[in-house]
């Protein structure tokens, strides 16, 4: 039987081995196998309904430390993701696909992002944290059609990101750029924007984008709570209230969770035809 104090102990574990896995990247794909059976693992233990009451128990017990513990679980499995999607994408330029448990439980996220807010050849799709390997500008471009923009703080995750739609969709409509928001031409013309589960300060940017995108824009912010807290950033109050949640997509046995969110002055005359 699991206890309070072995979950624990494996959890401090994979915070420890994040740490080793993550030092080890040095611009191939050499110690991707261990790094994907790892993120594997986890994820199965993060998706474990049981684990939660573990999880509880420990919140009990030890708050403080059991919060500080989830911190560090928080930025270096997000650290480790990043780097997994480049070794991904640094696999399939060499020509070898790998297949992931974690890639493939994202992939049925991504069908589902929208809820009832459509996504249609019309729409203008913004992905903030795209990545090494731009599985979700991917599929929506090559679902709907749509025009999608994805921006990534890191050079590295744009320059392989490009190389990845190069090679699997360069007739797709895609876009990415190694930008901030601010910087970004044409955002008063997107309809939907995409938060990455690992951007640290989405509720920060989403506070920042207000002012710049237009009234009927659609925001999916992807987050984790409770156990999928230590996979994800976790859901907040939008700190301008001019944002209103419009619908909650809870999604069990799925890595992350979605908040959808409208604009207050719209939303409440289109929150009855959304949910």
């Amino acid at each position: 039987m699991i206890v309070w104090t072995d979950f624990h102990r494996t959890l401090s574990e994979y915070a420890d081995g994040f740490a080793s896995l993550a030092a080890a990247y040095d611009g191939t794909a050499g110690s991707s196998a261990e790094l994907e059976a790892v993120i594997d693992r986890y994820s199965a233990l993060i998706l474990e309904p049981r684990n939660t009451l573990m999880w509880e128990e420990l919140i009990r017990r030890e708050p403080e430390e059991t919060e500080r513990l989830a911190y560090r679980l928080r930025e270096r499995s997000a650290l480790c993701v990043a780097l997994m999607e480049k070794y991904r994408a640094l696999k399939l330029l060499e020509g070898a696909e790998n297949d992931s448990g974690y890639f493939r439980n994202i992939e049925a996220c991504i069908e589902e992002e929208f809820g009832s807010f459509t996504v249609t050849p019309e729409s203008r799709v913004l992905m903030v944290g795209s990545g090494s390997f731009p599985m979700t500008p991917l599929l929506i471009a090559r679902r709907t059609g749509a025009q999608v923009v994805g921006i990534d703080i890191d050079p590295e995750a744009v320059e392989l990101g490009r190389k990845v739609v190069s090679r699997l969709g360069p007739e797709l409509p895609i876009r990415l750029e190694a930008s901030s928001v601010e910087q970004l031409d044409g955002l008063s013309t997107v309809t939907h924007i995409i938060f990455s589960s690992t951007v640290p300060v989405k509720y920060e940017l989403l506070e920042r984008l207000h002012p710049l995108t237009g009234e009927q824009t659609v925001v999916a912010m992807r987050y984790g709570g409770g156990l999928k807290s230590l996979f994800n950033y976790p859901i907040r109050q939008a700190a301008d209230s001019r944002w209103r949640l419009a619908e909650s997509l809870l999604k069990p046995g799925r890595i992350f969770d979605i908040a959808l969110y409208r604009k207050a002055a719209v939303s409440h005359q289109l929150d009855g035809g959304a949910r």
